[in-house]
């Protein structure tokens, strides 16, 4: 007998508990849209790690690396956002995570601090879209001014935001991947078909 729609979640909620979802996908992909959107289904938290780094103390020669576009070095990353897992506020529900642990061999740091933060990943999604769909939502956004301003959306950022992706965020996906941890979601159809389709996939792996 084919599920509804709420026995799905009901489904998805009792296999995720307090475990945590971890979202990555290319600039505009929808990462944060279906981050708030799981989180409102599951009564989780929403944290994105560069939310966490914008908004937290750190040094200036950090500051300057964002500012750029580029990734932060992996000790001063894991030293800022990792121990935002364990915050208290969140305990006993899940976390929706939204591209925390974006270089190659900060999963790993990203696998233990969830583990131990009584937060375990659960599953990784990759919203996926390719770079000419990146650049039609940036012009679109810019027109619309829908997103809050940042300094890493620069038009002239952009190229290198994508590069920093190929390179350095690409291999923590094939290491989720080896993991058995990955699931793949086409980003491009309208907003209420990619989190149908997500709410299909976590289904299917709650019921593994």
């Amino acid at each position: 007998m084919q599920q509804t729609r709420e026995q799905k979640i009901a489904r998805i909620k009792a296999w995720l508990g307090s475990g945590s979802i971890n979202i990555f996908g290319l600039p505009y992909a929808g990462k944060d849209t279906h981050g708030r959107e799981l989180a409102e289904l599951f009564d989780g938290i929403l944290l994105g790690g560069g939310d966490i780094l914008r908004n937290s103390t750190i040094p200036d020669r950090v500051r300057a690396i964002m500012n750029q576009g580029e990734l932060i070095p992996t000790p001063d990353y894991i030293s800022i956002v990792l121990p935002y897992l364990s915050n208290e506020d969140f305990k006993g529900r899940p976390l929706i995570l939204s591209s925390v642990g974006r270089w190659a061999g900060e999963e790993e740091g990203v696998i233990e601090a969830a583990e131990q933060s009584s937060h375990p990943l659960k599953i990784v999604i990759h919203l996926s879209i390719d770079e000419a769909a990146v650049r039609r939502r940036f012009e679109r956004a810019k027109t619309a001014g829908d997103r809050e301003t940042r300094n890493d959306d620069a038009e002239e950022l952009l190229n290198k935001r994508l590069e920093e992706y190929r390179q350095k965020t690409i291999p923590v996906l094939e290491s989720y991947q080896q993991k058995g941890l990955l699931i793949s979601i086409d980003g491009l159809p309208p907003r209420e078909e990619v989190l149908n389709a997500i709410i299909d996939e976590l289904s299917k792996k709650a019921a593994i």
